[in-house]
């Protein structure tokens, strides 16, 4: 039986503006039936913190940190908290919610996506699996996320390994089309994370970092072998094609479809009214 064809692109490290703006263009051309689906794998340049749609600049995020440390910043389309894009592999899967594989909820939804990531992790020799809330409480607790930092809590059907968080996901659904997107942490600066969020108090900060540590984990502190961001992309690239069950196309944008992604992100993700809005 033939597997269905998806594009893969990996568009390399872009700006903030430009890595949004492409998940969104991608979402507009599936919407127009102008593509197929899509894998997207991507990086950061530079290091950003990328906060979810409904976050209050204001109240949570400490922009004085954001530029010391030399970071870009902008506002996602998904939901979710924030992100230090740094050492990590960044991926975006673009795919109609009328796709047969494709079940109506959110939830199970990112199962199935996630599935790629799973098996991903699997290639690289990692004992991953689904964070699945047991009791009600804990279900309770995913409701109400205490912190501003999207790594902090594992949420339904969250990739872990060793009990920790290896990846963080959010997914938006606009125009019939499904756009997750997220991020599979290589390294972690935790010191440079958590100087990014405002707190009540430095001992609550201090309280929220430590127990971070035993929430959240980089692939390469519990990695046998340090693993680079090309055997990363390697890896969840099969991952991706096994999980979903589909062949994967490199794809390269033409300059049209560049100049509409441009287009974009100077005029949405560029622009204080979309990043500081809220």
């Amino acid at each position: 039986m033939t597997k269905e064809v998806w594009r893969f692109i990996d568009s390399g490290a872009g700006s903030p503006s430009f890595n949004m703006a492409l998940d969104e263009a991608l979402l507009d051309w599936n919407s127009e039936g102008k593509i197929p689906p899509v894998i997207r794998f991507y990086g950061w340049d530079p290091a950003t913190l990328s906060i979810g749609y409904f976050q209050k600049v204001e109240k949570e995020i400490n922009m004085e940190q954001v530029k010391a440390h030399g970071l870009g910043f902008v506002r996602r389309p998904t939901g979710g908290r924030g992100v230090l894009h740094e050492h990590e592999l960044t991926y975006s899967v673009i795919v109609s919610e009328e796709h047969p594989d494709m079940p109506k909820t959110v939830t199970e939804a990112y199962r199935v996506i996630s599935e790629g990531i799973l098996k991903g992790f699997h290639h690289l020799g990692m004992d991953a699996y689904f964070a699945v809330p047991r009791t009600a409480e804990e279900r309770d607790s995913l409701k109400n996320p205490r912190s501003a930092v999207c790594f902090d809590a594992p949420s339904w059907y969250e990739l872990v390994v060793e009990g920790r968080k290896v990846a963080g996901s959010a997914q938006t659904r606009q125009k019939g089309v499904i756009l997750q997107h997220g991020s599979i942490l290589l390294d972690l600066d935790e010191d440079k994370l958590f100087s990014l969020f405002k707190y009540p108090s430095d001992r609550v900060k201090e309280r929220m970092q430590k127990a971070f540590k035993n929430k959240a984990v980089a692939i390469n502190e519990i990695s046998k072998e340090r693993i680079t961001l090309e055997q990363a992309k390697e890896a969840f690239m099969k991952g991706f094609a096994e999980g979903l069950n589909i062949e994967l196309e490199p794809y390269e944008l033409s300059a049209e479809e560049l100049a509409y992604v441009n287009k974009i992100a100077k005029e949405r993700y560029e622009q204080d009214e979309w990043n500081f809005k809220r």
